[in-house]
């Protein structure tokens, strides 16, 4: 079976929770299909075509550079049985595979378009294409793959020209042998963490979906022993990116030991801070699962997050983490959950180790390839 994987973000170029998808789910699949992966960037190796946007649309709007990209993977389909295609950047393009050469049409959604309207501060008048070809694609598609049930919930939502039948929950997974509990301290030497303090730990973008502004708000008074970790870079804007310069100054001003590491740290490092964080913060307003929190269970960690999405399916109220509506109380709530994980050490260790647990037996990526390859061939078989 010939596959073609189409996607924004594939190895090194990785900054979001859809490209650690693509990349481990790629890896995975590659003993099972004939894998053949087309993403953004430059030159071709080792079954990894990469195109560019055309140089004609440099400086214009961002979603036409991206239907570029797209009609250019279009091109490169050909000989494919199935194409399978995550987020909008690259959705047009298996929606034109599809019609172009008469082959199955999977696609993954990893957020929607409709549910991040602040989108359309990045994208502008781009926002409504990229709402259009989301649309498109998933209104045509062989099958769409959910990576929640919440998830699927909203894509019917969204969508509800959609058969549900042709919707499927495969929960994103998590690497348990690249993400395990690292007790070396290089990492946190560099960064200049004082190891006889705690700390909470953020790894993200910085973008209105991961509810950063709320975060460095709701840290201005918890524990004043706790420091604050924010691994936090690829603003969406400009504005946003003031914002949060302008909240971290604030936040700097009245407490110490916060620091921020705005460049991407290499997956080591990572591992390191989330094996040594007191607890981990993901205050997303949206999250169709949200692989960072995996990460951080799968390193033993406690987890304090949002009650948004399909983070609840991963996370544990009260097992491997705390979790917290995002209402009028969210910032105090935060704040709440973040004091409580800290302030109780033997509790905290014991979340941590029911999330490694729960990592490891339920969200391996070589059971998420084995579900999505069975999947193709029963599109192929309708085909």
């Amino acid at each position: 079976m010939r596959v073609g994987l189409l996607t924004r973000e594939y190895p090194p170029d990785v900054y979001g929770g859809a490209g650690v998808h693509v990349e481990f789910l790629a890896r995975e699949l590659r003993p099972l299909v004939d894998l053949e992966v087309h993403c953004w960037g430059e030159g071709r190796a080792d079954g990894v075509v990469r195109h560019r946007p055309w140089s004609a649309l440099d400086g214009a709007n961002d979603a036409l550079r991206t239907f570029s990209v797209d009609l250019a993977m279009t091109a490169g389909l050909e000989g494919c049985e199935l194409v399978h295609s995550h987020t909008w950047y690259a959705n047009l393009a298996g929606h034109l595979g599809k019609l172009l050469y008469g082959v199955p049409h999977v696609m993954t959604a990893h957020s929607l378009e409709p549910l991040r309207p602040w989108k359309a501060e990045q994208l502008g008048g781009g926002y409504a294409l990229s709402g259009w070809a989301e649309r498109t694609a998933i209104e045509a598609a062989d099958a769409v793959v959910a990576v929640s049930a919440a998830m699927r919930e909203d894509i019917l939502g969204c969508y509800p020209a959609l058969d549900p039948s042709r919707v499927h929950v495969i929960h994103n997974g998590i690497d348990t042998g690249l993400y395990r509990p690292d007790h070396g301290t290089g990492a946190l030497d560099r960064i200049g963490l004082d190891r006889d303090r705690p700390y909470v730990l953020f790894v993200g973008r910085i973008t209105r979906q991961k509810g950063v502004p709320h975060l460095l708000r709701a840290v201005r008074d918890i524990d004043p022993s706790a420091q604050v970790v924010l691994c936090a870079g690829a603003p969406d804007t400009p504005e946003i990116d003031r914002e949060f310069r302008d909240l971290y100054e604030e936040l700097s001003r009245v407490r110490e030991g916060v620091h921020w590491i705005p460049q991407m740290l290499p997956r080591p490092d990572v591992v390191q801070l989330l094996t040594h964080a007191a607890v981990f913060v993901c205050p997303s307003v949206y999250e169709p699962l949200g692989i960072v929190n995996l990460e951080a269970m799968a390193c033993g960690t406690p987890v304090v997050a949002s009650r948004v999405g399909g983070i609840p399916e991963v996370v544990e109220d009260g097992r491997t983490g705390v979790l917290v509506d995002v209402d009028d109380d969210f910032e105090p709530g935060l704040a709440r959950a973040l004091d409580r994980v800290l302030g109780d050490p033997e509790a905290a260790r014991r979340m941590g180790e029911a999330g490694r647990r729960r990592a490891v037996e339920e969200f391996g990526w070589d059971a998420v390839a084995r579900r999505t390859v069975r999947l193709y061939g029963e599109i192929l078989k309708q085909a």
